[in-house]
């Protein structure tokens, strides 16, 4: 993924998680990949991707379990 580091992060990289839910790399229900591992593989700090999966669970994209992790959701809200 090819960053514009000239304009805020996070959104860029909610569009790349967006991009992949809508490809189907998660399922309906799946865990969804913990922040610092995809911090990791996107090569951002673990904060740009928390604020990246606040986006996606305010649009109904993910839901979080306390002490268990966010799950991809069934339908995102439109």
């Amino acid at each position: 993924m090819d960053l514009d580091r000239s304009k805020p992060v996070w959104p860029q990289v909610a569009d790349e998680l967006r991009r992949r839910l809508d490809a189907g790399e998660w399922k309906a229900g799946e865990r969804f990949p913990a922040v610092n591992q995809l911090a990791a593989e996107l090569d951002v700090v673990p904060s740009t991707v928390q604020k990246a999966v606040v986006a996606l669970r305010e649009e109904g994209r993910l839901y979080t379990v306390l002490g268990r992790g966010s799950f991809v959701s069934d339908a995102p809200e439109q």
